[in-house]
């Protein structure tokens, strides 16, 4: 729920306009990836992610109903280095920071969708979880610090478990061997060095969820970027 929303502009006062172009880019907000449609000051060369863009001075999340987040554009120095709840990612810019309890969210992370769907079977977002990842076979993420294990996306049936986390780390790393900001179009090819049949329903659904989860915090939930991870191959 958002209190209040403003919009932002760059450091140098001027309008940014909303752009689409099929590269990669760092939101100079967050300071994390994001690829395709943003909101740029050409003259500035300053990009930022929709969620970035159009901030709200305080929210909540409904895994922290009675918490209240408030927007900031760096931690305080005396907090010292932070990291995402969701993604377990580092704090470097733009953040949702609760003051009450020391939650930390990045501006992405904060529009993951509670439900997903996936050929059939309904994904929910997680704080914990039992199972292990079929990603990386682990319950909790390597080198995750204390207080922040990451959120998931658990089936209902509890047969699929996967780490917002993991689907980031193999998308970016994936977009950086290929250097899509050279390119015009992109092709994702996720390796996990594992024997499988690409066409079961087991990797088509694991296609859906990487699609959807990089779709959202690349910042590009239209169909731009959908579009291009439907040629996702996972070999």
């Amino acid at each position: 729920m958002a209190l209040r929303e403003t919009m932002q502009k760059c450091p140098s006062g001027h309008v940014l306009k909303p752009k689409s172009y099929k590269k990669q880019y760092t939101c100079d907000g967050c300071k994390e990836q994001g690829y395709g449609p943003r909101y740029r000051c050409e003259p500035c060369n300053y990009d930022l992610h929709d969620s970035c863009m159009l901030m709200s001075v305080a929210t909540s999340h409904p895994f922290f109903k009675n918490d209240i987040f408030a927007f900031l554009e760096h931690l305080p120095r005396d907090l010292g280095r932070r990291r995402c709840d969701a993604c377990s990612q580092e704090i470097r810019g733009f953040v949702y920071h609760c003051y009450d309890k020391g939650w930390d969210l990045h501006p992405c992370c904060l529009s993951l969708q509670p439900k997903l769907y996936a050929e059939g079977i309904e994904f929910h977002l997680r704080q914990k979880v039992k199972s292990k990842c079929i990603w990386c076979n682990m319950k909790t993420l390597e080198g995750s610090v204390s207080g922040v294990r990451g959120w998931s996306y658990e089936s209902k049936c509890k047969k699929y478990h996967l780490h917002v986390h993991c689907v980031m780390e193999s998308v970016l790393d994936e977009l950086k061997r290929q250097e899509v900001s050279e390119r015009e179009d992109v092709r994702l090819q996720l390796h996990t060095g594992r024997n499988k049949e690409s066409h079961s329903k087991y990797w088509r659904i694991m296609a859906v969820i990487f699609k959807t989860v990089a779709s959202i915090l690349l910042g590009d939930p239209t169909i731009a970027l959908a579009s291009s991870l439907s040629a996702l191959v996972l070999n």
